[in-house]
């Protein structure tokens, strides 16, 4: 009979490589879910719900004229309203947030039209009259088709210099225009969230979804990477709080300040990040925080309106004076739409992470500005 060598088993090896195999598997469980999780994510958040507008200006009896505006996404369908007969003047361009479209803006116009400022607003890709998106929409669309308004606007012949004004999404997008267009007198950014991983991070709270720190912040990472990677966006090219430190132009944050969607901070951070820019002088850079405001409809706040048309007149130089445009801005009484009724055109954004892209309406209303 030969002797044993005295070496582990067979039987033993085999159980050791196997106890490596499992220990392995559960090692990689976490992050194979966590990726799944955000595919999920990214195809349930990443495509608005169509909103065709329900209304023009003519239902407001505001001139306007039929415009395109041709961004790299394509052709977008516009709304133009000359202010005071077409005379030359200073315009803005409004762009609308998210599951939105050009007509959710005419609130603002109304009012900004009464300061005396030339006005135009359009569909993002996505959004509105346009065909749906074949590629998740970020806010790199948002500030792309954002910068290819302001185009159109400073391009025509009415208009002698021009400012940005963006609500939530949009705002994110007229931060990021603004910033990439010298020629940008005037920024207005409302509600916007500061930075893409903030904003993942609020889908997962409005959601309700109970990941524990130390699991949430590298989930919103990984989240925020794979929702960005089809367009090939880098995270820190679409921030807002990293766009708005390069913009040397007048800067107004407005932010409600019961917003429960995208809080307050957001607003704060975007002013800390702008001054920031400035070597530290804010002398240029304000901050407004909407007295009982929430995310949507601040434009029912007298003092939100009497704030913009003020700052717009101060740093764009009229038409109207400061005081001027306040009282006619304030005087103008206006109201939230309607929403559309029946079913909106596409539903690929119903999700359990989509909460606030989808509008968070359990939070403050359904759709958005």
């Amino acid at each position: 009979m030969l002797d044993r060598t005295g070496g582990p088993s067979s039987h033993w090896l085999v159980t050791k490589f196997r106890r490596a195999g499992v220990a392995a598997t559960l090692a990689a469980l976490p992050i194979a879910l966590a990726y799944r999780f955000s595919q999920v994510y990214r195809m349930r958040a990443g495509f608005p719900r169509r909103r065709p507008p329900a209304f023009s200006p003519a239902d407001f009896g505001l001139p306007f004229e039929e415009t395109i505006v041709r961004s790299p996404g394509g052709d977008l369908p516009a709304w133009f309203l000359p202010a005071n007969g077409a005379a030359a003047g200073p315009g803005v361009v409004l762009v609308h947030g998210w599951d939105s479209a050009r007509d959710r803006m005419l609130a603002n116009v109304q009012f900004l039209h009464a300061a005396g400022f030339h006005c135009l607003t359009f569909d993002v890709r996505g959004h509105g009259a346009n065909i749906a998106e074949t590629l998740p929409v970020s806010g790199g669309e948002f500030g792309a088709d954002a910068l290819a308004g302001f185009a159109a606007l400073i391009a025509r012949p009415e208009v002698t210099t021009g400012a940005l004004l963006g609500h939530s999404m949009g705002g994110i997008g007229a931060i990021l225009a603004a910033a990439a267009d010298s020629r940008v007198g005037a920024l207005v950014s409302s509600s916007a969230p500061s930075d893409p991983r903030r904003l993942v991070s609020e889908t997962f709270r409005l959601a309700g979804l109970p990941f524990p720190g130390l699991i949430a912040g590298p989930l919103s990472w990984l989240t925020t990477r794979e929702f960005l990677r089809p367009r090939g966006h880098r995270v820190r090219d679409i921030s807002a709080g990293a766009a708005i430190a390069r913009y040397r132009g007048p800067i107004l944050l407005v932010h409600g300040e019961l917003d429960r969607v995208i809080p307050p901070r957001h607003a704060q951070r975007l002013r800390d990040s702008a001054v920031a820019g400035r070597a530290g002088d804010g002398t240029n850079v304000e901050l407004f925080l909407v007295p009982d405001g929430g995310h949507t409809w601040l434009y029912e706040s007298e003092l939100y309106r009497r704030h913009i048309a003020a700052f717009l007149a101060r740093t764009l130089g009229g038409p109207l004076s400061p005081e001027a445009a306040a009282e006619a801005a304030g005087a103008t009484m206006v109201k939230r739409l309607p929403e559309p009724e029946g079913p909106l055109v596409g539903s690929r954004t119903d999700g359990v992470a989509a909460a606030f892209l989808v509008g968070a309406a359990s939070v403050s209303g359904p759709g958005d500005q």
